[in-house]
């Protein structure tokens, strides 16, 4: 055990190192770059749809490009595709496995996908031939639970899951293309790029990665929460990421810089964060809590400038449409709301 014990704190200690190295390198302050800059005045959203008829629990919820059609995933076995204006179900798929995690929509709105602790990645082709929702592909190797997942186009996915590794799959043959390793605990949520080249990752070793996906290398690794990463974001530009955690904070990593920018909390919230999205601009934090609200904080001045309450239950997921008009939030009310 000495030597485990020996080693551990050389670790430590360069990693002590990394951090003085980094911040010896930091010219300024997000603070200071902000510093004239005015917060954001109050931001109230309504909710102006309610979408029924999930029957249990929502635990995910993923927008189409096209800013109309979201998916949403429930464990009560079922996948529904929403018209988000209409409120009218497109499609109500059924699931083998009614534990499902996460959902995503393909960017060409052909596809969608689920999984969760049937430990596999199931996709569904929705402009099927007889109009039928088929399972197109299950792609099954992960050891542990699936987390979450998102398109990079019809032909390839990117999953993360509880067995610590995150990978990319071919959607036509079924196959794992890579596979991306180095986390320390269970892989809760990845993000993708706006440009599609790279992807990040966030983890219960309380850690978020950077990978590139060409290279199939860890690019990045950011520290500084005090417990698992349950959500993570790319700002809209590529150049920082967003994540959330059950330290009850969120904070902002610039890519560039290397390092944490801004951590977003607030003394009167005590419980975790579940889900967190960017608006279109990036200006504002849209981050959903254990506590039923999605907080709204301002991004440069890390003050929370709005609160979305109507749900009564943990608000599970939420997104911000490509379009930037509305935001969805879905909770274990069973119930997704739209607000704008």
């Amino acid at each position: 055990m000495g030597e485990m014990e020996q080693l551990r704190k050389e670790a430590d200690s360069l990693k002590d190192q990394i951090t003085v190295t980094r911040k010896a390198v930091q010219d300024t302050t997000l603070q200071e770059a902000a510093a004239g800059i005015t917060v954001v005045g109050r931001v109230q959203l309504k909710t102006r749809k309610t979408l029924r008829g999930h029957l249990a629990k929502i635990y995910a919820m993923h927008w189409s490009t096209d800013s109309k059609l979201c998916v949403s995933a429930s464990q009560d076995g079922k996948l529904i595709v929403w018209d988000s204006i209409s409120t009218n179900k497109v499609n109500a798929i059924p699931l083998k496995s009614s534990w499902v995690m996460t959902c995503a929509y393909a960017p060409s709105g052909n596809l969608v996908a689920c999984g969760g602790l049937d430990n596999m990645c199931s996709i569904y082709n929705l402009k099927g031939k007889d109009g039928n929702v088929k399972v197109m592909r299950e792609l099954a190797a992960h050891t542990g639970y699936l987390s979450c997942c998102r398109f990079l186009s019809d032909s390839e996915i990117i999953t993360s899951s509880g067995d610590c590794t995150c990978v990319l799959w071919d959607i036509e043959t079924g196959t794992q293309k890579t596979i991306f390793a180095g986390h320390q605990g269970d892989c809760m949520s990845l993000a993708v790029s706006p440009d599609f080249k790279f992807f990040i990752s966030g983890a219960c070793d309380f850690t978020a990665k950077l990978w590139d996906i060409r290279e199939d290398a860890c690019r990045q690794t950011f520290a500084g929460h005090d417990s698992d990463i349950n959500a993570i974001g790319f700002f809209p530009n590529g150049n920082a990421v967003i994540t959330g955690s059950d330290d009850a904070t969120c904070k902002l990593y610039d890519l560039r810089a290397d390092q944490d920018l801004i951590t977003y909390q607030d003394s009167t919230i005590m419980c975790g964060v579940t889900s967190l999205a960017p608006s279109l601009s990036g200006r504002l934090i849209l981050a959903g809590y254990d506590d039923f609200n999605v907080n709204i904080w301002d991004s440069l001045k890390s003050e929370r400038v709005g609160v979305l309450a109507g749900h009564d239950n943990r608000v599970s997921c939420i997104g911000v449409s490509s379009d930037g008009m509305a935001c969805c939030t879905g909770s274990w009310d069973s119930f997704l709301k739209i607000w704008n």
